[in-house]
């Protein structure tokens, strides 16, 4: 199978650099809104395109690193040091393309790759010295060339390109120029070329029919000027085509439905009618039911490389944790692989309920806890134990976890290197449940907190204790058979919501919270 192995960028939109290997099944890119997925779809779309024109609609200027850029304007302008753009991907499983093995890359290894290379066009040196002697703000884009070319420096072009490929945005998914390349995209790769020059010369030849036919009479009253049917390539079988559903257009179906189908139809298993699948975040615009039936056709592909773009915990651990590659707006050129998670917490992950495996993936910080009530109440425990400041200020997540599921959090969380504290009930044995079962999982970035006192085994015992004033006169009223202190363990989350709401402000958080906070504000 024709797959993509590794990716190459330089200078390309946020990348100064950056160099991501592949899975050669499925790789799943997650991150913050500007870490940098799409770009990563978009440079491997382009190249596998070797198309200039689609280049030059989006424009060189958006395409640059914009701090390569501002780097040369503020130097010394001098044209030798003009930066390049590069993206190069790198092949494996294509054999009938020995003209791709070259050592011409940035690594000097021999290698089946294209690349595209954007650099200053040698015969307007004079040109461009001209611009940069005016020392202002302008870049010469104007006068950079675009080149598509093999791993031996031979230019490759669209009807040569070695992978059949396809980007599927689901932001774009009712835009007309995009469900027309789409649908071209569709065409050509589950027509031979043979069928398609067949199809071209029926087409043209019905269309000379229905102006002989239809358009004779009123054609035959006029003198100089007639009325024909339009057969330049702008409008060709190509143009024309569209897929339907059951008669119907898929482009006036809803969003959900023209993002399902179009993957869907993408996704099937015919052989060789595609290499390579590009997905920009599928879950957009569809229901539960709908990814659900989304990712087991997903699952189900064959004899396809897939790429998903994902904001979606849900796709993430569903399809394969261990396919996750994570990129970071901080540090962009340096991406986590999730490919050494063990196989049993990503077995776990995908078949546990709805989780938040990527809010904390994503995060530096973050306090797991193991209950509603925990989780309701801890931006009001945290403030009150850290003089006014909050989560939201300091960075730090709160994600409410099983408190059998704390375990492959941290495992993930140690992987990754996030600062995690775990706040949990010792259930009546602080030593074999807090200290000895996290023996393996806690270190300098990773503590357990629970109350030491084995008599205080869970949550609601230790609010009412260190609380019992507040709590009383919240809750005494009105108690016939149980203790304050037993309508709170019975109504956990009721609690905790009218102790955050009638009094938020006054509560005193148990000390081992207290500790957590100090701990992860250091």
């Amino acid at each position: 199978m024709a797959i993509i192995k590794r990716l190459v960028l330089r200078n390309f939109k946020r990348f100064k650099t950056l160099e991501i290997e592949f899975d050669p099944e499925l790789t799943i890119l997650v991150g913050g809104n500007e870490a940098g997925k799409s770009s990563v779809l978009q440079a491997l779309d382009i190249v596998l395109s070797a198309s200039r024109s689609k280049v030059e609609a989006l424009g060189l200027e958006t395409l640059f690193n914009a701090e390569c850029i501002a780097e040369f304007l503020g130097s010394e302008r001098k044209i030798a040091n003009l930066p390049e753009l590069l993206v190069e991907v790198y092949l494996d499983g294509i054999a009938d393309h020995p003209d791709l093995d070259g050592r011409n890359n940035s690594k000097g290894a021999d290698h089946l790759g294209i690349k595209m290379v954007c650099k200053p066009v040698d015969e307007y040196t004079k040109e461009i010295q001209a611009v940069l002697a005016e020392k202002h703000n302008s870049f010469p884009f104007e006068y950079y060339g675009v080149h598509f070319l093999t791993f031996t420096d031979e230019a490759i072009f669209p009807y040569r390109k070695p992978l059949k490929h396809l980007l599927i945005d689901s932001s774009l998914i009712n835009n007309e120029y995009a469900t027309r390349e789409y649908t071209r995209s569709m065409y050509a790769a589950h027509a031979t070329v043979v069928e398609r020059n067949l199809h071209g010369f029926e087409y043209r030849k019905a269309k000379s029919k229905f102006k002989d036919n239809v358009f004779k009479a009123m054609n035959d009253a006029l003198d100089t000027y007639k009325f024909d049917i339009r057969t330049s390539p702008k409008a060709s079988v190509e143009t024309d085509i569209i897929i339907t559903e059951g008669d119907i257009p898929i482009d006036s179906k809803g969003k959900g439905r023209q993002c399902f189908i179009k993957t869907e139809f993408a996704l099937r298993n015919r052989e060789h009618a595609l290499d390579v699948l590009l997905l920009e975040e599928p879950e957009n615009h569809l229901s539960h039911v709908h990814m659900r039936k989304l990712i087991e056709r997903i699952r189900a592909s064959l004899k396809k490389q897939l790429f998903i773009a994902t904001h979606s915990s849900f796709i993430a651990t569903r399809l394969n944790l261990k396919k996750v590659l994570i990129l970071s707006e901080e540090n962009p050129s340096r991406p986590a692989y999730l490919k050494d998670l063990s196989q049993g917490t990503a077995d776990f992950f995908m078949k546990a309920p709805d989780n938040n495996v990527l809010e904390l993936s994503l995060c530096k910080k973050a306090i797991l806890v193991e209950g509603d009530a925990e989780f309701i109440l801890m931006d009001a425990l945290y403030q009150n134990s850290a003089g006014g400041a909050n989560t939201d200020t300091d960075g730090v997540h709160v994600i409410s976890v099983d408190g059998t599921s704390f375990k492959r959090y941290l495992e993930l969380a140690k992987q990754l290197g996030i600062k995690v504290a775990v706040i949990r009930d010792n259930d009546g044995d602080y030593q074999a449940n807090c200290v000895t079962n996290y023996a393996d999982y806690a270190t300098a970035s990773i503590q357990i907190f629970a109350d030491t006192d084995d008599t205080r085994y869970t949550f609601e015992v230790c609010m009412y204790q260190d609380n019992k004033v507040t709590c009383e006169g919240l809750f005494a009223e009105g108690r016939k058979k149980l203790t304050v202190e037993e309508y709170m363990l019975k109504n956990k989350a009721d609690a905790a919501f009218q102790l955050l709401d009638k009094k938020g402000a006054e509560l005193v958080a148990p000390g081992y919270i207290q500790q957590a906070v100090a701990w992860i504000r250091a």
